[in-house]
């Protein structure tokens, strides 16, 4: 049976389905104002493995991976640019997907894109408004009020009361209290904005993923995953947002890829310490590129951070041309893969255990090896289907 961590709970839980056989599972997915980089591949890779894994295994997976097309920094960046926003978006989702494909990330399911969702993210507003969890301020926004729904922090483990205002969340006076956050964001001059019953304004970022998420899978998943740096504030908002206005819990398990460090520190634009994935993907063979990127990327356990060296990369690279010389020679097999056998066994093993792809890598090297020695073509097949 499948086990997954589950960050709300810390610690691993069978997977039990909401309807038997079938996983909803919610990504978020990137922010189109730039590549993404080479860390952001890191969780879109995880999450793609644990798209295939279940759906080899037998589930139906209804999987969602957003894309925000509207925020702060998408704003800004058509600004610095000098295009319409509508122009950078589309340009830039554009060359995510070439990414993607290069990566050879199955599309999902659904790929919602959050200005197209605006009247589901004003209806969530509106029910947290009437049940006295969100408030109109003088400026015009509307935020919630995060000390109105009681156990906020669970999943990130953070106490309201130990949050200092300024530390991680701006001082705005317009606040009744410094945690609260902004839901909808009041129209300024030279800025999207859409008209609503709090008047015309945009969305905030943490509404969007609430309303994408129950517009395309219901109210209530199975799965909902990210980057490890998404608990707080981002999926914490979500859950007060998706669960105050709905009454009921939001998601059974919380996933969440650890980071991807360059000399020891997370990669990330803030810090300036990134590469794109594009950038990585030039620099090697086109046609083997994203499998090799994909093998670095999942040699370490999901949950473990991982550094980025470009020597780390070409070791891993080195690892998947050996497998690829045992099976040069092996034709694609359709026959299904016997689960019986010793190494299959090893291999769904480590996979149900929290997707633990450095155990099966583990089998998949020993199953090398002993197609060399042995010459099986019955092996060679079995190593090709895993």
């Amino acid at each position: 049976m499948q086990s997954i961590y589950n960050t709300l709970t810390r610690s691993k839980e069978a997977l039990q389905p909401l309807v038997p056989g079938r996983v909803s599972m919610y990504v978020c997915g990137p922010t189109v104002y730039d590549f993404f980089h080479v860390g952001n591949a890191r969780t879109f890779t995880v999450f793609d493995m644990v798209y295939r894994w279940l759906t080899a295994s037998g589930y139906e997976v209804n999987y969602a991976r957003n894309v925000t097309d509207i925020d702060d920094k998408i704003i800004e960046r058509a600004n610095q640019n000098g295009e319409p926003i509508d122009a950078l978006t589309e340009r830039m989702t554009a060359a995510m997907h070439e990414d993607f494909d290069r990566l050879k990330l199955l599309r999902p399911s659904h790929e919602p894109r959050a200005t197209r969702h605006i009247e589901g993210m004003l209806d969530i507003i509106r029910m947290l408004e009437e049940k006295g969890i969100a408030y109109r301020a003088p400026n015009g926004d509307v935020y919630y009020a995060v000390r109105a729904f009681e156990g906020y922090g669970k999943l990130s483990r953070k106490n309201p009361d130990d949050l200092r205002s300024g530390e991680r969340v701006p001082v705005d006076t317009n606040k009744r209290d410094p945690l609260d956050f902004a839901l909808w964001k009041a129209a300024k001059p030279h800025e999207p904005q859409w008209p609503s019953i709090f008047g015309g304004g945009r969305p905030g970022w943490h509404i969007e993923c609430s309303a994408m998420c129950r517009a395309v899978l219901g109210e209530r998943i199975d799965i909902h995953g990210g980057g490890w740096d998404l608990q707080f504030p981002h999926h914490e908002n979500e859950i007060a947002q998706s669960e105050g206005a709905l009454g009921h819990a939001f998601v059974n398990v919380w996933m969440h890829a650890a980071f991807l460090n360059f000399d020891a520190e997370k990669m990330s634009k803030s810090l300036g310490n990134f590469f794109t994935a594009r950038e990585v993907l030039n620099k090697l063979n086109p046609v083997r590129g994203g499998e090799e990127v994909r093998f670095f990327l999942l040699r370490g356990h999901y949950r473990s951070e991982i550094n980025y060296t470009w020597e780390a990369l070409t070791d891993a690279a080195n690892s998947l041309m050996g497998l690829y010389r045992v099976l040069k020679d092996v034709p694609p097999i359709d026959a299904a893969i016997d689960w019986n056998h010793p190494f299959a066994a090893r291999f769904k093993t480590a996979m149900e255990d929290d997707f633990d792809t450095p155990a099966a890598y583990t089998v998949l090297y020993e199953l090398r090896d002993e197609v060399r020695k042995s010459g099986s073509g019955e092996l060679a097949g079995l190593l090709r289907a895993l």
